[in-house]
């Protein structure tokens, strides 16, 4: 993993520091362990809502790497675990599906800047653990960044370790590592990976590298007000295969009511059109949220409301979410995952 961000470090609390530590053990425990469930959030609980924010258990072990090689479907490039490990390269499962990567995205810098393609994957599109950040205006990528560095782009959850490696890269990247990533990632045409499934009853699920996955023995239980978003292959996912998909379950009437929400029909909230854009695309330097990660949309609102994001742009979005409640930002997140990216 290399040396840890000293300056980070120092800024950090001690618990998240012994957590940051550990991110080089388990952040990608490629054999997932049923450790922890992602249990329905208490109706008008003030805190973060756990499913939206996972956390690894500290007791989660990695896999011992026996050599195997590892495929995935539709590639002929093979990786041992240990490679899909190492954070200063970005699986290249696909390389026909995006133009060659500038050296930050596929190998990052020794020892404090690792690949950015080693999270968010080599076509940009991550996973619910972190962002899908292909398309996004490359301006927005680099204030984003600048954000992460002050210190005004938090998170509500301290101890979870995919923002605190965001801002440990802010805080090493060159200004000219950042541009190149940002051009990169915003000339990359988003790819629908995310299905929307309302219903009633979810799988039930456990913490599997910052994200959820599906227990295997099929057992299901109500969903609540939640989304479970899991990867329809969980192997295929941890792989780091940018083609994983997911799905994406959400309480039954959520994309309609989303729909009225966006509109700003009811008065909950200011209309999310009106900046993101009618098919909620874009705008100009206004990020895309359609087609994006339910859970990931879910904690941007609630960091927004709670002021874990007051850097650039949470002005704009006061407006937008001093109303809403954990339900209102599911629908909106159920609704905008819905749409085409």
């Amino acid at each position: 993993m290399g040396a840890l961000n000293p300056i980070l470090m120092s800024r950090l609390p001690v618990a998240a520091k012994a957590g940051f530590r550990a991110l080089a053990t388990f952040v990608l425990c490629l054999a997932a362990i049923p450790v922890c469930g992602a249990e329905p959030n208490a109706p008008g609980s003030a805190d973060p809502p756990a499913w939206a924010y996972p956390v690894n258990p500290p007791d989660l072990k990695p896999a011992v790497d026996d050599g195997s090689l590892r495929h995935v479907p539709g590639s002929t490039r093979v990786y041992t675990l240990s490679q899909l490990r190492d954070f200063f390269m970005a699986p290249d499962w696909h390389p026909g599906d995006h133009p060659v990567m500038p050296d930050v995205v596929a190998r990052g810098r020794k020892p404090d800047v690792f690949a950015c393609g080693f999270c968010h994957r080599a076509d940009g599109r991550g996973g619910p653990e972190n962002a899908n950040i292909a398309g996004l205006p490359a301006a927005y990528i680099v204030q984003q960044m600048a954000d992460f560095k002050s210190g005004a782009r938090v998170t509500a959850v301290p101890s979870r370790l995919p923002p605190l490696a965001m801002i440990s890269a802010s805080l090493a990247a060159s200004a000219a590592e950042i541009d190149a990533a940002a051009a990169y990632f915003s000339a990359l045409k988003p790819a629908a990976n995310i299905t929307v499934v309302e219903s009633a009853v979810v799988p039930k699920s456990y913490v599997a590298g910052w994200h959820l996955a599906a227990l295997p023995v099929g057992e299901s239980e109500p969903i609540g007000q939640r989304i479970i978003e899991v990867p329809e292959n969980l192997e295929h996912f941890v792989s780091r295969d940018s083609r994983a998909v997911f799905i994406a379950y959400v309480p039954i009437g959520s994309v309609e009511r989303g729909r009225a929400l966006v509109a700003g029909s009811d008065g909950t909230t200011v209309a999310c059109v009106g900046c993101h854009g009618s098919d909620l695309r874009g705008l100009a330097a206004i990020p895309p949220i359609a087609g994006r990660s339910p859970t990931y949309l879910v904690r941007q609102l609630y960091d927004f409301k709670h002021g874990a994001r007051a850097g650039s742009g949470s002005l704009l979005m006061q407006p937008a979410v001093e109303r809403l409640e954990i339900e209102n930002m599911i629908s909106i997140a159920a609704y905008a995952a819905s749409l085409p990216p």
